[in-house]
C-alpha cells in the first residue's frame, strides 16, 4: 500500500470492515447496481474513506477482471482500506449472508418433495429468468457501445461481436467461454494490424471443457469457469451452467436450473451464488459449500495479487482492445441465453407470465425483485388453481 492508504487503514479497523460490509450482504437486494451504490454512499459519502474518483477507478478496475464485478469491488475496497486482512474480511462478509440463506432456500427448494406452494413459487419465479436475462444485456448496451466509437467499421464488429455471442449461448453451452475468448482475440489481431507497435495481450485462461467425470472434481470445475472464466460477470455463467449442471452432468432439470437462477436474483449478493445452488443439487451442502468456495476464490486472487497492478492493466491497450471484442460478445451471450432459458418451460401459463415479466422489465424497465417476487406469486395461484406446475 501507498502512504495514503496507509494512513487510511489506521483508522478503519477490521471490526468495522466486517460490520459496514456484513450489512451490505445483508441488504445487498438487486444484484451489482444496488452493491455499487451502497458501496458508494458508505465509502465515498457517508465514511469519506476515498474520494469519487479513487472510487470510479475501483469500478473499472474490476470491470476488467473476469467473475462477480461487485463481488470484487467490495473486496478492492476493503483492500485498499486495510490491505490483505481488509480483503479476506471485507469479502468474506460480503459473500457469507447471501451465500448462506441462497444455500437455505436450495434445501427447501430442491427438497424430495417441497410443498405445493414451493413448486408453485419456483415454477412461477423460474418463468420470468428469460426476461431477466434480456434486461441484464440491455443495461450493458449503452457503455459498450460508446466503446466501439463512432467509426462505421468499428460499430460493425461490435453488432457482428454481439451476434456471434447470442447465437454461440444459443447452440455451445459449455464452450461459450471460447467464443467470448475468441471474439477479444480477434479485436486485438484487428487493432495490432492498424498499430503494430501494440504490446501483447496478458495472459488470458483458454481452457472451458469440463472434466468427463462427474463427481465433486466435476463440481468444482464448473464453479471454476464461473469464477475465472465468466468475462462480463453476471448473467454471461448462466449459459455456461446450464450446459453442465444440466444437460452434462444431469445433476438437475430444467426447470430446477430455472429455480436456481431465479434464487441467485431475489437472494442478496452477486449472480454467481446460483453456483451455489448447483452445487447442492450435485452433492448437497457440502456441494454447495465447495463450489461457492471455488468460484469466489479467483476473485480474491485476482484482487490481492493484481490490485497493485490495476493501474498498469487498465492502460495496457491490448488489454482495453481485448475488452472491445469480448464485451459485445459477452452482451449478445446474455441476451442469447434467454433462448435456451425460455425453451425450458413446460407450461402455457409459464410463458405468459414470462410475457408479463417482459413487459414490466423492458417495457416499464422496472426492478428486478418484484418481478420475481410477483412470478412467484402467480405461479403459487396457479398451483392452487390445479394448474401443472411440475
Amino acid at each position: 500500500m501507498n502512504s495514503e492508504q496507509e494512513s487510511t487503514a489506521e483508522h478503519v479497523g477490521l471490526g468495522t470492515l466486517a460490520r459496514e460490509w456484513g450489512r451490505i450482504g445483508c441488504i445487498g437486494f438487486g444484484g451489482p447496481p444496488t452493491h455499487i451504490a451502497l458501496l458508494r454512499r458508505l465509502c465515498v459519502e457517508r465514511r469519506a474513506w476515498m474520494s469519487a474518483t479513487e472510487f470510479e477507478d475501483g469500478i473499472a478496475a474490476t470491470n476488467l477482471l473476469p467473475g462477480p464485478a461487485s463481488t470484487q469491488l467490495a473486496i478492492f475496497i476493503a483492500w485498499r482500506l486495510r490491505g490483505l486482512p481488509g480483503a479476506l474480511v471485507g469479502g468474506l462478509c460480503f459473500i457469507v449472508p447471501g451465500l448462506a440463506l441462497i444455500l437455505a432456500l436450495a434445501a427447501l427448494f430442491l427438497g424430495g418433495d417441497p410443498p405445493l406452494w414451493v413448486r408453485g413459487a419456483t415454477a412461477g419465479a423460474g418463468s420470468a429468468v428469460a426476461a431477466v436475462a434480456v434486461q441484464a444485456a440491455a443495461h450493458l448496451v449503452p457503455d459498450s457501445w460508446k466503446r466501439a466509437g463512432t467509426r462505421a467499421a468499428g460499430r460493425s464488429r461490435w453488432i457482428a461481436y454481439a451476434l456471434v455471442g447470442a447465437v454461440a449461448a444459443a447452440v455451445t453451452g459449455p464452450w461459450l467461454v471460447l467464443i467470448l475468448v475468441a471474439t477479444g482475440l480477434w479485436e486485438v489481431a484487428v487493432r495490432a494490424r492498424h498499430s503494430p507497435r501494440q504490446a501483447a495481450l496478458w495472459p488470458l485462461p483458454l481452457t472451458a471443457a469440463a472434466p468427463a467425470a462427474g463427481g465433486l472434481l466435476a463440481l468444482a470445475w464448473v464453479a471454476f469457469k464461473v469464477g475465472a472464466l465468466s468475462y462480463g460477470g453476471g448473467f454471461v455463467i448462466i449459459p455456461l451452467m446450464q450446459a453442465d449442471a444440466v444437460h452434462h452432468y444431469h445433476w438437475m432439470t430444467d426447470g430446477q436450473f430455472l429455480n436456481a437462477v431465479a434464487l441467485g436474483q431475489i437472494t442478496p449478493g452477486p449472480v454467481v451464488q446460483t453456483v451455489a445452488v448447483v452445487g447442492y443439487a450435485a452433492a448437497g451442502i457440502t456441494g454447495g459449500l465447495l463450489a461457492a468456495a471455488v468460484a469466489f476464490t479467483p476473485s480474491f486472487l485476482f484482487v490481492i495479487v493484481g490490485g497493485p497492478r490495476f493501474a498498469r492493466i487498465r492502460a495496457h491497450t491490448g488489454v482495453q482492445a481485448f475488452f472491445a471484442g469480448a464485451g459485445p460478445a459477452v452482451i449478445g451471450a446474455i441476451a442469447g441465453s434467454a433462448i435456451p432459458l425460455a425453451l425450458a418451460l413446460h407450461h402455457v401459463w409459464q410463458y405468459a407470465v414470462l410475457a408479463c415479466a417482459a413487459a414490466w422489465l423492458l417495457t416499464a424497465r422496472r426492478n428486478v425483485v418484484p418481478a420475481l417476487l410477483a412470478a412467484a406469486a402467480l405461479g403459487v395461484a396457479a398451483a392452487l388453481a390445479g394448474w401443472p406446475v411440475t
